[in-house]
């Protein structure tokens, strides 16, 4: 049984570390949908030697679990993750978080949601005041379980 507390929570981020080489992002996803674990947004940033995989999935704790014991060597955060009702939305979410003068590290998009709605993640400086800035101007604020299976 899921935890329940994780499940309300914020939407979970796994940082994956690894060398820079063919066959990565494959063996990793791989691992992750032999074990029923959907990977609903993702990013890769690479360099020569290295590159680090983002990605946010519907089940956390097999995740993490995963990772360990076929050593992945990760990092596990909180990232803001919210719905865009269309195009014009992205600006407006934006604009919320400048007001609220809320730095943004990186930003990358969700592959698939429910109804067919957008939604992106977001890396800040402060995702509690970021969730509360965009929640005050009517945007949904995505939590574990909206993304959970």
């Amino acid at each position: 049984m899921a935890d329940l507390t994780l499940s309300t929570g914020p939407v979970k981020q796994f940082s994956v570390f690894t060398e820079n080489r063919v066959g990565r992002l494959f063996d990793l996803t791989s691992l992750l949908s032999q074990h029923n674990v959907h990977i609903v947004a993702v990013t890769v940033l690479d360099t020569t030697e290295s590159a680090i995989m983002r990605l946010i999935v519907d089940d956390p704790d097999r995740t993490r679990e995963l990772l360990v014991k076929n050593h992945f060597p990760c990092v596990e955060e909180d990232i803001l993750a919210v719905e865009l009702s269309g195009e014009a939305s992205l600006k407006q979410v934006l604009a919320a978080l400048l007001e609220a003068e809320i730095n943004i590290q990186y930003v990358y998009a969700f592959s698939k949601r429910p109804e067919g709605r957008a939604a992106f993640a977001l890396h800040t400086e402060d995702a509690e005041i970021g969730a509360q800035a965009l929640g005050h101007r009517g945007f949904r604020v995505l939590t574990q379980r909206d993304i959970s299976r």
